[in-house]
C-alpha cells in the first residue's frame, strides 16, 4: 500500500500543478482587475524641477540650455584616442618640465626631481555641450563646459641630502569652462593665426595629493585651503577678461602686414611696336603687385612716341615677398575703345636685393606662357629701377590686438582732415532679378569706387579696400554704398541692375574711428553687405 500511495500522490501532484497552471494563464489573459488604472504619461516639460532631478540625476547642458551643441562625437573620439593621447600629453610634459626642474632645483639645494610615474588615466575628460558664436571680426569664439573625474597617477621623486621623498597625486576631479577664440581668421592653413584661452568662471578642481604614502588632504583645514588656493591662483592668471595667448603663425604672414617698401622707378621704353594707324603709339605703363588688393599704379602717357622716357616714381606695400611679383603692362592709349596691350611681363621680388637698386631691362611679351610662339616677336623693352627696402625687424613683431590700432593718414594728407578707409568684406543673401553677378559702389562727395564684380555669386567676397582723402571730417556727409549686378552676356536688355543700396552715416566714424558692421540693403529681400569704415588722421 505505501508503495501506491508513494505513486498516487506524485501523480496527483504533477497533475494539479498542470491545471492550476493552465487556470491561472487563463484567468491572467482573460480576466482584468477593476482596481488596475492606465499608467498617466506626462512630457518631461510638466515635471517639476524636483521630479525631473529624481529621474536624471545629471542633465547636460546641451538639455538644460539650447544655446549649447551636443558634442557625442567628439567624447567618443575622445574615448577611442585616449590612451594614445595619453602617452602623448604625458611624454610632452616631461619634455616642458625638465629644462624648467633642471633650471629651478639648483636654487633650493634639490639633487633631482624626476617623474616615476606619469599617466592620465584611463578615464577622458568629458564634454558636456559647447556654445559657438560667429562676430563680424575675423575671429571664432567657443565656450565648451569639460568635466573631467580623472583616474590619475603621477609619482613625483625629489632628492635632497641623500633622503628620497615622493608625491603623488591621484583620483583628479575638474570641471571647467573656458572660452576659446581662435583669431584672426586667415585664408592659409591651419586658418588662424593665434589662441585665446580664458576661463569664464573658476574653476573646481579636486584631487587627492600622497606624500610618502600618506594622505596629505585627510589632515583638517588643508583640504580647503588647497582648493581655495588653487581657484584663486588660476583665475588670477586666467580669469576672463585675462587671457593665455598662443601663437600659431608667424604674425607678418597671418595679419598679412607690411614687411618692405617697393620703389619702382619707370625710367624708358626701347622699340614699342606701331600701334596706330598713322604709326604710332601712345604708350603708359601699368603697375601692379600679385596678392594685393591695392589698385594698379599708372605712369602719365606718351603721345606719338616709340621710345618713351618717364623717369616716374612709385611706392608699393610689400606684404610677402618670397611669394609676390611686380606685373608691369604697357599700354596703347585710344581716344576711343579699349587700349590696346603692348606687352606684358613679370619680375618676382625675391630675386631683388635688399636695399639695392638694380636696373633691369626687359622684354615685353604677348602673354607669360613661355611656350607661346608669339612671344618671340619683337615687342620693345622695358627699362626699371627696382629697390626694396625691408622694414626693420622691431617694427614686424606685433601682436594681434596691436594690428587692430589704427594706422595714421599719409604723408600730404590735409592736417585739418584726414583719411576715410573704406574696407568692402562680403554680401549675403543678394538676389537680382534676371542674373546676380554683383560689384560694390561706393560714392562720397561726387567721388566714386567700384569693386570687382563676381560671377554668379549670391553671398559674395571682395575683401577689397578703398581710400577717401577729405580736406574736413565728413560729420554730415553720407556715404551711399549700392550693390549692381551686370550682366555677363551681352545684349542691351536688363544689362544692370541693382540689389540695394544703403546710406551710412559718417558720424559714428569720425567718434568712434573704427566700424565693422553689417547693414540691411533698401530694396532688397533679405540682402545685406558688410563694411569696415577707419578714419585716420595725421595725428
Amino acid at each position: 500500500m505505501g508503495f501506491f500511495s508513494t505513486i498516487f500522490g506524485f501523480f496527483g501532484f504533477g497533475l494539479g500543478i498542470s491545471i492550476g497552471l493552465v487556470a491561472g494563464y487563463f484567468l491572467f489573459i482573460y480576466v482584468q482587475s477593476s482596481d488596475v488604472e492606465d499608467p498617466e504619461i506626462q512630457p518631461l516639460v510638466d515635471q517639476d524641477p524636483k521630479t525631473l532631478e529624481r529621474m536624471l540625476p545629471e542633465i547636460p547642458l546641451w538639455v538644460k540650455n539650447p544655446d549649447y551643441d551636443r558634442l557625442d562625437w567628439l567624447n567618443k573620439f575622445l574615448e577611442y584616442m585616449w590612451p594614445y593621447l595619453d602617452k602623448a600629453i604625458c611624454k610632452t610634459a616631461k619634455d616642458i618640465a625638465k629644462p624648467i626642474i633642471a633650471e629651478e632645483i639648483p636654487k633650493y639645494k634639490i639633487d633631482s626631481v624626476e617623474f616615476e610615474k606619469l599617466t592620465l588615466g584611463s578615464l577622458p575628460p568629458t564634454f558636456q555641450g559647447m556654445k559657438v558664436y560667429v562676430t563680424d571680426e575675423k575671429e571664432l569664439i567657443m565656450e565648451p563646459s569639460i568635466k573631467w573625474a580623472a583616474n590619475p597617477n603621477i609619482l613625483v621623486a625629489a632628492k635632497a641630502y641623500g633622503i628620497t621623498a615622493t608625491v603623488q597625486v591621484v583620483d583628479a576631479q575638474v570641471f571647467a569652462s573656458p572660452r576659446i577664440t581662435l583669431k584672426p581668421l586667415v585664408p592659409s592653413f591651419p586658418c588662424f593665426a593665434q589662441i585665446n584661452v580664458s576661463l569664464m568662471d573658476k574653476p573646481y578642481v579636486d584631487f587627492g595629493l600622497k606624500l610618502i604614502g600618506a594622505d596629505l588632504m585627510s589632515i583638517p583645514g588643508l583640504y580647503t585651503y588647497v582648493q581655495e588656493f588653487i581657484k584663486d591662483q588660476v583665475a588670477n592668471m586666467y580669469l576672463w577678461p585675462k587671457t593665455l595667448e598662443v601663437p600659431i603663425m608667424d604674425p607678418a604672414k597671418a595679419f598679412k602686414r607690411p614687411v618692405g617698401l617697393l620703389r619702382v622707378k619707370v625710367l624708358r621704353a626701347m622699340k614699342l611696336r606701331k600701334m596706330d594707324l598713322l604709326g604710332a603709339s601712345d604708350p603708359y605703363v601699368k603697375l601692379k603687385l600679385t596678392e594685393s588688393n591695392m589698385p594698379s599704379k599708372k605712369t602719365t602717357i606718351k603721345q606719338k612716341n616709340l621710345n618713351p622716357e618717364w623717369n616716374e616714381e612709385f611706392n608699393m606695400v610689400v606684404k610677402d615677398p618670397q611669394s609676390q611679383a611686380l606685373v608691369f603692362m604697357v599700354y596703347d592709349w585710344d581716344k576711343v575703345g579699349k587700349h590696346e596691350k603692348m606687352g606684358i611681363n613679370v619680375i618676382p621680388l625675391k630675386d631683388l636685393p635688399n636695399d639695392e637698386p638694380k636696373v633691369l631691362t626687359l622684354d615685353l611679351l604677348k602673354t607669360m606662357d613661355l611656350n607661346d610662339p608669339q612671344n618671340e616677336k619683337n615687342r620693345g623693352q622695358l627699362e626699371l629701377e627696382l629697390t626694396y627696402k625691408p622694414f626693420a625687424e622691431e617694427d614686424l613683431q606685433k601682436g594681434y590686438d596691436e594690428t587692430q590700432t589704427l594706422e595714421k593718414a599719409p604723408e600730404g594728407t590735409p592736417p585739418s582732415g584726414g583719411l576715410l578707409v573704406v574696407i568692402v568684406h562680403e554680401g549675403q543673401d543678394l538676389e537680382g532679378k534676371h542674373h546676380c553677378n554683383p560689384s560694390v559702389r561706393l560714392i562720397l562727395r561726387g567721388e566714386e569706387k567700384r569693386t570687382k564684380h563676381l560671377k554668379k555669386s549670391r553671398d559674395p567676397r571682395w575683401e577689397e579696400e578703398f581710400q577717401f582723402v577729405l580736406e574736413e571730417p565728413p560729420t554730415n556727409d553720407k556715404l551711399h554704398v549700392e550693390v549692381v549686378s551686370t550682366s555677363s552676356k551681352l545684349g542691351l536688355l536688363h544689362g544692370k541692375e541693382s540689389l540695394g543700396y544703403v546710406q551710412i552715416s559718417l558720424s559714428d566714424v569720425i567718434s568712434n574711428r573704427r566700424i565693422n558692421q553689417k547693414y540691411h540693403l533698401i530694396d532688397s529681400k533679405n540682402g545685406q553687405v558688410q563694411l569696415e569704415l577707419q578714419w585716420r588722421t595725421a595725428e
